[in-house]
């Protein structure tokens, strides 16, 4: 869908518009209800122990869904999944901003993250087929407003509560729905046959989803023996799906083969750990500037936003920045960058806070991580033909979620230990500590990328 002097054709931009549509849906959604919680629970007489579910009942629905994308594809096809997860989550929206219970909130919380959940990986498939090699350049545009997601999200979120009920919260997303099903309907090239169908694999869905569903709940209730009790189960489940799909073969609900190739192993790899290290700073980093440094929740947004501001210059240069080095090479630059910012956290942790310093450190933090995540994805789908496209785009989504509270569980642990502990080794404090374990997962990351081929090889 190139021409020859490397223009990209009109038909790319226009199925990027809608694939961007579907992410920036999933990704708003996520983040806009958090603000709203307090309301809800006063609202709808519930206790927030109760109302908190909106939020995580959507994350783990859109987790449970995440391993049947790749089955479903091969069966109907991409385009009308697509149509048929829009139409879903657009429903669910109006029935949620309807909702006259705290319960029936959930319910239909439920169902929009199960829906939600397969927008972003046949996103990133859709953008594939369509630009081929210039997978990075298209993606590096289409995130820029999935960036903006999470910047949006509570300042959206805080004007609905200001001017009206919460019930727009949910509301708001009509217009928006119903402008990408009519575009789906219009851009999107019909799939339906492109693929072999397979049969589903009910053993492993029965093992996968509700393993990663308790691997994701359990490290946020880890300081509870229920959050204990599902991180054990989900890992057990997970490690027993492994040796069950490993006999299956080409009938597994995922293609473990996909790892014997070096470009998708070391991407995956890569992909667990930026997804890991960057959630993993998002939460050291406020709770230093809170607890450490006295600083109030309220100014967070503003100490923080210079990270987000370096990733939103990086992303949408990557399409040159490749073209120039190749994505390995950047994918190894921006992880190095990352690493020696977050070195930096630990001399700011030993030294006192320094607002400017901060603020420098976290922007080059951002424009690092920004350089690693789609070269990365570049690099997989590059060995993949269009026929494992859908079991990869899947495949490496579930590796990336599960990044995120894996090692942000990890550190946090790791900081409740040392602050406890009150025993300084190399003369390092607690905080300091922590963010050398964070500085120690970033080198590993530099070390996933070295392990990226050239594309050439990929």
């Amino acid at each position: 869908m190139t021409t020859a002097d490397e223009t990209l054709d009109a038909s790319v931009w226009k199925i990027t518009a809608v694939a961007m549509l579907g992410s920036l849906l999933a990704q708003l959604d996520a983040t806009i209800v958090n603000v709203s919680l307090s309301s809800l629970s006063s609202d709808l007489h519930a206790p927030l122990s109760t109302i908190q579910w909106v939020t995580s009942g959507y994350l783990l629905a859109l987790t449970f869904a995440l391993p049947l994308n790749g089955w479903l594809v091969e069966r109907i096809g991409a385009k009308a999944l697509y149509l048929w997860c829009f139409a879903i989550f657009t429903t669910s929206s109006a029935l949620c901003g309807l909702a006259w219970s705290a319960r029936s909130l959930i319910a239909f919380r439920l169902l929009q993250g199960a829906s939600g959940g397969l927008l972003a990986p046949m996103a990133q498939m859709m953008m594939k087929r369509a630009a081929g090699r210039h997978f990075t350049r298209i993606a590096g545009y289409a995130a820029l407003p999935v960036l903006l997601g999470p910047v949006l999200g509570p300042v959206i979120a805080g004007a609905i509560l200001h001017y009206t009920s919460w019930r727009w919260l949910f509301l708001v997303n009509l217009p928006i729905g119903i402008l990408a099903f009519v575009l789906a309907v219009r851009f999107l090239p019909n799939d339906r046959g492109d693929y072999a169908s397979r049969k589903l694999d009910w053993m492993g869905l029965v093992l996968l989803s509700p393993g990663l569903a308790l691997v994701l709940f359990g490290p946020d209730h880890i300081a509870r023996s229920l959050g204990i009790a599902a991180t054990v189960a989900g890992t057990l489940m997970l490690v027993v799906f492994l040796y069950v799909e490993k006999r299956k073969g080409d009938d597994a609900l995922i293609d473990l083969a996909l790892f014997r190739r070096r470009s998708f192993s070391a991407a995956s790899a890569t992909q667990f750990l930026f997804n890991g290290v960057m959630f993993a700073g998002q939460m050291l980093v406020p709770v230093f500037l809170i607890q450490a440094c006295g600083r109030s929740p309220s100014a967070m947004g503003w100490m923080l936003a210079p990270m987000g501001l370096g990733m939103m210059i990086t992303v949408p240069s990557l399409g040159f920045l490749t073209r120039r080095f190749g994505e390995r090479t950047v994918a190894i630059a921006g992880a190095s960058f990352s690493l020696l910012s977050t070195l930096a956290l630990v001399w700011l942790a030993m030294r006192g806070l320094d607002e400017v310093v901060l603020a420098v450190v976290l922007f080059i933090r951002g424009m690092g991580l920004g350089a690693v995540g789609l070269p990365a994805v570049a690099l997989a789908y590059g060995s993949i033909d269009k026929e494992t496209l859908p079991m990869a785009a899947t495949t490496l989504n579930i590796v990336q979620r599960i990044g995120g509270p894996t090692l942000t569980t990890l550190c946090a642990l790791f900081l409740s230990w040392a602050l406890q502990e009150h025993t300084r080794h190399f003369e390092l404090n607690a905080w300091a500590e922590a963010f050398v374990v964070l500085t120690a997962l970033h080198a590993v990351m530099v070390l996933a990328t070295v392990m990226l081929p050239p594309p050439q090889e990929a």
